[in-house]
């Protein structure tokens, strides 16, 4: 829930790419593996940079105006709406032209120079990228995203750099199988289904779960190798995308890093370049209390309610207030007028 309480690992293990058993040699880890890890940038890049492979579409500029058509005017009791000319067949006198007739055009008819685009600020694209990289370091995440890496050692996931040299499926299948990865490529083989909707028609028409993300340097073979496997995805390092690291605008995707890709992270994003956290502790609440805060803040100020005015010619305990004599001076009111009442019952 609170990004800035992970824990990440100084070092990384390497996967040998005989058998995928970790060897002695291990890895330092690039800086990027700390940097802040940001879903909003994330889904704000990802939302806009995935408009940028859109074609242009819209309907024929003539549609819906290809007939003859005239308004009768008024005084026909019918509505100004243009009508189709002529007569011996149902189609004449029948509205046209306006998006509420039948085979009129739509309504604000949509134009190819609609604005498809979108342009992203290079270091927001960059942050976005290197918050999705950090997030791949945290099985929470991952497994939050559906990834199946229970029989995977440690993620990051790295292997030795002879991999970048397969050029058989076959090869590439032992070494998913022996790291634990193939859990994930065969989860992404049975997710494969048809479409539901009208993209089943427009060459679409299957939808399968995203697999591993398989990251290199040199492509010796290694593309050729890895390509044939269910929701595998391969990236050169140099050329990291957001639409792959992050899915949907979503964090955690599971990656594979050969030995050499893994070095060159730190050249391509050293440490003086990578994005800063604004806050190191992000839970303000805690920040607030704490001891070091409430010494040197001023006390809490009593707050007093304002007083209820009150009409001193109907209370008496305010009258008081403001007239000590009026006290007296009702009760010898009431004392007269008891006096009075008591002459009164006497006399009669």
């Amino acid at each position: 829930k609170q990004w800035y309480q992970r824990r990440v690992a100084i070092t990384a293990g390497i996967h040998g790419c005989e058998d995928g058993a970790l060897i002695s040699r291990q890895l330092p880890l690039p800086a990027i593996f700390k940097a802040p890890i940001r879903p909003d940038v994330v889904h704000f890049v990802h939302s806009n940079i995935s408009k940028n492979h859109r074609q242009a579409y819209a309907v024929s500029k003539e549609a819906g105006h290809q007939t003859s058509a005239e308004s009768w005017g008024t005084g026909r009791a019918v509505a100004r709406i243009p009508r189709v000319r002529g007569g011996g067949t149902h189609r004449s006198g029948q509205g046209a032209y306006g998006n509420m007739c039948r085979s009129g055009r739509m309504f604000a008819p949509t134009k190819t120079w609609r604005k498809w685009h979108r342009r992203v600020n290079r270091k927001m694209r960059r942050y976005a990228i290197c918050s999705a990289v950090a997030a791949s370091a945290l099985p929470a995440l991952l497994m939050a995203r559906g990834h199946k890496v229970d029989k995977v050692a440690e993620v990051p996931c790295v292997v030795e750099a002879g991999v970048e040299s397969f050029s058989k499926t076959k090869q590439a299948v032992t070494l998913m199988k022996a790291i634990g990865a193939y859990d994930d490529v065969e989860k992404a083989k049975e997710s494969r289904k048809v479409r539901t909707g009208v993209g089943k028609i427009r060459n679409r028409r299957h939808t399968m779960r995203k697999g591993p993300l398989v990251i290199y340097k040199e492509d010796n073979g290694i593309t050729q190798a890895f390509r044939n496997l269910p929701g595998v995805t391969l990236l050169n390092v140099s050329r990291l995308n957001l639409l792959h690291l992050a899915p949907g605008g979503h964090l955690g995707r599971f990656c594979i890093w050969t030995e050499t890709a893994f070095k060159a992270l730190g050249e391509i994003y050293p440490s003086d370049s990578l994005p800063r956290d604004m806050m190191k502790n992000g839970d303000l609440t805690r920040i607030i209390n704490s001891d070091e805060i409430q010494r040197v803040v001023r006390p809490v100020k009593d707050q007093r309610r304002p007083a209820i005015k009150k009409n001193p010619l109907k209370n008496i305990n305010v009258m008081v207030r403001l007239n000590p004599y009026a006290k007296i001076a009702k009760r010898a009111a009431t004392l007269a007028l008891l006096k009075r009442a008591k002459a009164r019952a006497v006399a009669n």
